[in-house]
């Protein structure tokens, strides 16, 4: 199981008129974590665009359990569990003030692309670069 931890916190930009985080958010948070993932593994996002390949969004689902507010400071823990086929899965879990109170968690799923937008298998270097880290 790889997993990485990506701290921030609710800025006044994220919160609605209620002062709660509003939940399209969540799903930004999980971006930057995802990428932070990638970095974490020596995977670099650009990188990875520079060599012609792609990684899109093709799910996406968050459950909301409790809200967040301006200030507060959250965790993001996002992890790959298995070695992708044709997708990659990445789950997340959102905790609140290093608590292990979930405000959210949720999963993404990825496929990946050539620069034709073209579905590929994973390609060789991230497959194996993922082998190594996740228990077969």
């Amino acid at each position: 199981m790889i997993e990485h931890n990506f701290e921030t916190k609710i800025y006044y930009k994220d919160v609605d008129l209620m002062g709660i985080t509003y939940y399209s958010r969540y799903l930004e948070f999980f971006e930057q974590a995802r990428t932070e993932l990638l970095n974490s593994l020596s995977l670099n996002v650009s990188d990875i665009e520079n060599l012609g390949f792609y990684l899109p969004v093709i799910t996406a689902h968050c459950e909301y359990k409790i809200s967040t507010k301006f200030e507060d400071k959250i965790i993001v823990k996002s992890q790959i569990s298995e070695n992708p086929k044709l997708k990659l899965k990445i789950d997340y879990k959102i905790t609140k003030n290093k608590s292990n109170q979930i405000v959210v968690s949720g999963y993404t799923h990825h496929v990946f692309m050539n620069k034709d937008s073209k579905v590929i298998r994973v390609p060789d270097f991230i497959k194996n670069i993922l082998k190594k880290r996740l228990i077969p």
